[in-house]
């Protein structure tokens, strides 16, 4: 394929309720878009970083430059290129996962398009539809988490995923599984809010019969994860550890977790992410697909990806109404039993809105391949 140049678009999305976590609070999401153009179709890419290097150190503002400035010119460079190439021509540039996973999004989206092929069944899709579940954040109180994961499971969500840091866990654990009782499937994320010292708090977390206990660590520490996972029943699974393919081959070597949490965004784009849930089934390791706070176009191509056959745990595939009162695409929408479509149309299957992505763009760049050198 030949590309013309990319659209970088920025897009302001208010959250319908603050987001908690054990590193700050989310109102709102800056959402940079990525638009691939060729001659014949476009595609779209979502990136995912945040306003502030909270989660990651990519931050939305960073994101932007490194596309503009790096990332983008080498590929308008290339001339003809096919998408799967977009990984090695970007290697050079270290890091920015995240912005490298908007750009080949994008370009796989429009080479899928022109192909009339979907996203799900180039990736390996099985499914037509993936359970859903919902992360819910910190509350203030547990009465309010209680009435939040009360109206989650009544709009129908099949697990729940607390977000926990310390002095936020072992009770409000507590709370919802003697409300809901054992059949809820129940899962905690502390978003590396702990430290080993703490592997007498988290073993405690035992007692309710979750799920995992996602990223309890450091990012880099692989070793004390290993160490955490002897000293306590309940599956580690990772998620920030888990950056490429290798990364995961070495968690998995160092038996410092059961589970692991595939993000594509994290981990520089979809067919990376495929490729890690290739090597977790080889190992016989259960994933699922994280989520972002992505608008209905990172959603798409995440639950396209969470269609694979090795996605056995529900993912946080979430209903757009979860997070938006209106979503930049046509909603995604849960289902009775609690799953969510996968779009079968060509590439990720699903548009912006026109008047809606245009009354939240806060401001939109066109980088040309005409442009190079200007």
């Amino acid at each position: 394929m030949k590309l013309t140049g990319f659209e970088l678009i920025r897009v302001a999305m208010p959250l319908v309720a603050p987001f908690r976590t054990s590193f700050g609070v989310e109102h709102e999401r800056d959402v940079l878009m990525v638009r691939a153009v060729t001659p014949d179709a476009h595609g779209w890419g979502e990136c995912v970083a945040m306003s502030e290097p909270l989660y990651s150190s990519e931050y939305v503002d960073g994101a932007a430059d490194v596309i503009r400035r790096f990332l983008a010119p080498r590929l308008l460079a290339a001339g003809e290129l096919h998408p799967h190439q977009v990984c090695d021509l970007l290697e050079p540039m270290k890091g920015h996962r995240m912005a490298k996973a908007a750009l080949e999004t994008a370009v796989l989206d429009a080479w899928l398009r022109e192909r009339g092929e979907s996203f799900g069944a180039h990736l390996g899709a099985v499914r037509d539809r993936v359970p859903a579940g919902v992360s819910v954040g910190i509350m203030d109180t547990i009465p309010r988490l209680l009435d939040a994961v009360d109206g989650y499971l009544a709009q129908g969500y099949l697990r729940i995923k607390l977000k926990i840091e310390p002095g936020w866990d072992v009770e409000p654990v507590r709370a919802v599984r003697e409300r809901f009782g054992d059949e809820l499937l129940l899962q905690v994320d502390a978003n590396a809010a702990y430290t080993l010292a703490d592997a007498a708090t988290l073993a405690r977390l035992d007692a309710f019969d979750l799920l995992l206990i996602e990223q309890p660590l450091a990012e880099d520490d692989l070793r004390q994860h290993a160490e955490l996972a002897r000293l306590v029943r309940t599956p580690i699974c990772l998620d920030e550890s888990i950056v490429s393919a290798k990364v995961a081959a070495d968690a998995i070597a160092l038996r410092a977790t059961r589970v692991i949490n595939i993000k594509p965004g994290r981990v520089g784009g979809y067919l990376e992410a495929r490729r890690i849930h290739d090597l977790c089934q080889a190992h016989g390791i259960p994933v699922w697909c994280g989520g972002m706070l992505e608008t209905g176009i990172g959603r798409a191509a995440n639950v396209a990806l969470a269609a694979l056959p090795g996605f056995s745990l529900p993912g946080d595939t979430s209903a757009s109404d979860r997070y938006y009162a209106q979503d930049i695409t046509e909603p995604f929408v849960l289902g009775p039993d609690g799953h969510v479509e996968v779009p079968s149309g060509p590439g990720i299957g699903i548009e912006p809105v026109a008047d809606v992505l245009r009354a939240r763009t806060t401001s939109s760049q066109w980088l040309g391949a005409g442009d190079l050198g200007s």
